[in-house]
């Protein structure tokens, strides 16, 4: 189901557990009634409902994982149950759905994210991606405006249903997208949109950002891509190891590149097809853009069919939920909704959200 709701712009200062709770205390009605919606929409998705022993004990492993590798947000979820006033397990659980769903024994995707990063001359960098997502998420879109205390950068992420992370940019001009892919063992560790939260708060760099995620223990198989000014540079992991390839001009989207991963690619072959048809769709269109095109033109190359993924009406199907362009060196975002024919928000460093080049108020404030 589409949603005409604008995404709310919630900025968020302070240690790790007061940017929690002021996100739960901004988001706590939403949040709640998700919750309610079928243990966050998940028994609508899987075969068998997720509840009791088992899933208790699911989290309390993953718990220890993120406590041991990314302490911070431990703490920063810590802060979200509590400002939400939810109990430490949901608060836990917003930020595992994809893990909970796994890719055995369920439904396997028929669509999802299709990205690209682009560094051109003079160091005009670009990150641009689809967001296909199932489950309906369009009322569970958030941008979150971080300033940690002690932290030399700010942070904007894209948020669903109570993420602390999913794809974004930092103030030093890094910027990260994400895109599933599917391999491997998946268990207990740092789910990899924490991941992704993590690198926004303490890399500077698309280098930096490397390092760290070479020392953390991912839950699943993930590409995970970065741009900064001057390098642009994807990372595929799978089983605790990963695979990088850098370039001026990549895209990714739900099939394994490397060719170290290929052979253990478990994505089926309908989906993998459609993969291939928009990484293609992708390279052919962003070849063709000149290098100062302008913002909304990389927004185009995702905003029509096979990138875009239109909505069948069916929950458990992905599609696209939005669209979002980066420019990290000016700390802008732009972001489209599931109707790509509506215009453009823009979201920056300022603290203002604007509608194209009008502005349509301000942020919610933590």
């Amino acid at each position: 189901m589409n949603s005409d709701t604008p995404a709310p712009f919630i900025e968020l200062h302070g240690d790790a557990y007061e940017l929690g709770h002021q996100h739960g205390a901004a988001r706590a009605e939403g949040l709640r009634a998700f919750l309610d919606d079928g243990t966050a929409r998940l028994d609508r998705l899987l075969d068998a409902p997720v509840s009791g022993k088992a899933l208790r004990e699911t989290l309390a492993a993953f718990r220890v994982e993120i406590e041991a590798g990314v302490p911070e947000l431990a703490e920063e979820i810590r802060g979200l149950a509590d400002g939400a006033g939810l109990d430490a397990d949901e608060a836990l659980l917003l930020q595992l759905r994809r893990e909970l769903l796994g890719y055995r024994g369920t439904r396997r995707p028929s669509g999802d994210c299709t990205t690209y990063a682009r560094v051109s001359p003079g160091g005009r960098a670009t990150l641009a991606q689809t967001v296909d997502l199932n489950g309906d998420l369009d009322d569970q879109t958030a941008v979150l405006s971080i300033r940690r205390t002690g932290s030399p950068r700010r942070v904007m992420t894209l948020s669903f249903g109570g993420l602390l992370g999913y794809l974004g940019m930092n103030s030093d001009g890094l910027a990260v997208g994400i895109n599933l892919v599917l391999g491997g063992a998946w268990e207990p560790g740092v789910p990899p949109y924490l991941a992704v939260r993590h690198v926004l708060d303490n890399a500077a760099s698309v280098e930096e950002a490397l390092e760290l995620l070479h020392g953390l223990r991912l839950a699943s198989s993930r590409s995970l891509t970065l741009c900064d000014e001057r390098h642009a540079a994807w990372v595929e992991a799978m089983d605790g190891d990963k695979r990088v390839v850098r370039g001026p001009a990549l895209v990714h989207a739900n099939h394994f590149l490397h060719p170290d991963f290929v052979p253990y690619d478990e994505l089926n072959v309908f989906a993998k097809n459609g993969s291939l048809r928009r990484w293609d769709a992708c390279s052919v269109r962003l070849r063709a853009l000149p290098d100062d095109a302008p913002v909304d033109d990389h927004l185009a190359v995702l905003t029509t069919p096979p990138v875009f993924v239109p909505d069948d009406g069916d929950i458990r199907r992905e599609r696209t939920v939005a669209v979002v362009a980066m420019r990290p060196r000016e700390g802008e975002l732009r972001l489209l909704g599931s109707r790509p024919d509506q215009e453009a928000r823009v979201f920056s460093f300022t603290g203002n959200a604007r509608s194209g080049s009008a502005r349509t108020g301000g942020a919610v404030r933590g």
